[in-house]
């Protein structure tokens, strides 16, 4: 009981408007709006043949505030997202009883509907639906909250595993007395490292902290795995202030290095690559892959976990796809692509 109410508590505290500049957020109020429109059309229906009527009545209303509301919203998201939640809500609420009190208002004296309700109940009508979507957007935010999928998101956002601690402990131990300064930068990474892991990660953070934590990774990776692992960046052309979910990339790394060059004597080469296409930030992650050498299939989580993050800031305008594909006999390679909005 003490930890749902934590959650809960958690997820009150954090909660946020959804993001109306979204695309996928105006879709899904489009689709909520005009399923509670025909769903009333049913319901006020006396008999079949009076549906198709009647909810073309109904539309030619709800269809323009439908418009002028996601345009005024779409403009005023900069302001509304400042305010605190709660009287971002009420001013949203306000906005949309007013902008149906108008329209209402120029309908009823440029045509004349006989089944449309009042401009007060019409004004209710509005406020119950705005609520509803509200409600379903709130729903939503719980449901891939990282506050309250904190078991799951632990296991991406701590997924160094023991023995990677171990091993590099033991690696900075070999090196401290033949070159001390090296041993000290890696522990300088594992400090850096673990601090970000046990911070708490909801905001957005630019890209460029983000290599910069996965360099600090692969650093001492590199340590015990030698010159059996290779890395290349193709990132000339990353915009560094892009801003994305923090801890993407090095879970996508850790994977590549258990799954792909550990299970290989020869080891091999992970291939970074990030770039900007049609305002939208792509980043790959590539590594070599022997399925008969895996040691298991757990990274399917770290993947699901991250595509709930992404979900979560950028809905249906983020994805990821990941893909084993055969290049020869011998050479097989695993990659993962994410899409998401280039966001300063």
């Amino acid at each position: 009981m003490c930890i749902h109410y934590n959650e809960l508590y958690a997820v009150r505290k954090n909660s946020r408007l959804p993001n109306l500049h979204n695309l996928g957020i105006h879709l899904r109020i489009l689709l909520i709006v005009n399923l509670l429109t025909a769903i009333t059309a049913i319901l006020f229906s006396q008999q079949f043949n009076d549906f198709l009527p009647l909810l073309a009545e109904l539309s030619a209303i709800v269809q323009p505030i439908l418009l002028l509301s996601m345009l005024s919203l779409y403009t005023l998201h900069p302001l509304l997202n400042k305010l605190p939640y709660w009287l971002g809500i009420i001013v949203i609420f306000l906005l949309e009883i007013g902008l149906t009190f108008l329209v209402f208002v120029v309908f009823n004296q440029l045509f004349s509907f006989e089944d449309i309700p009042s401009v007060y109940r019409a004004c209710l009508l509005s406020a119950i639906v705005t609520g509803i979507v509200f409600y379903y957007f709130h729903l939503q935010q719980r449901a891939y909250s990282p506050a309250i999928a904190e078991a799951r998101l632990q296991a991406l956002q701590a997924r160094i595993r023991p023995h990677f601690l171990f091993n590099s402990i033991n690696a900075v131990l070999s090196l401290i007395r033949s070159q001390p300064k090296r041993a000290e930068t890696a522990l300088e990474d594992m400090a850096d490292l673990f601090r970000v892991l046990m911070a708490d990660n909801r905001d957005l953070v630019p890209l460029a902290q983000e290599i910069a934590l996965c360099r600090q990774y692969l650093a001492l990776e590199k340590l015990r795995l030698e010159e059996r692992l290779q890395i290349t960046w193709q990132i000339d052309n990353m915009p560094p202030d892009a801003m994305i979910p923090p801890l993407i990339l090095q879970p996508l790394l850790e994977n590549a290095v258990y799954h792909g060059i550990e299970p290989m004597a020869e080891g091999g080469e992970i291939m970074v690559t990030i770039y900007t296409r049609h305002k939208e930030l792509h980043i790959s992650i590539s590594n070599p892959y022997a399925p008969q050498n895996q040691h298991h299939t757990g990274n399917k989580m770290a993947l699901k976990n991250i595509k709930e993050r992404l979900s979560l800031h950028f809905d249906l305008e983020a994805s990821l796809k990941a893909e084993a594909t055969q290049l020869s006999d011998k050479q097989n390679r695993y990659e993962v692509h994410i899409r998401l909005p280039h966001t300063h």
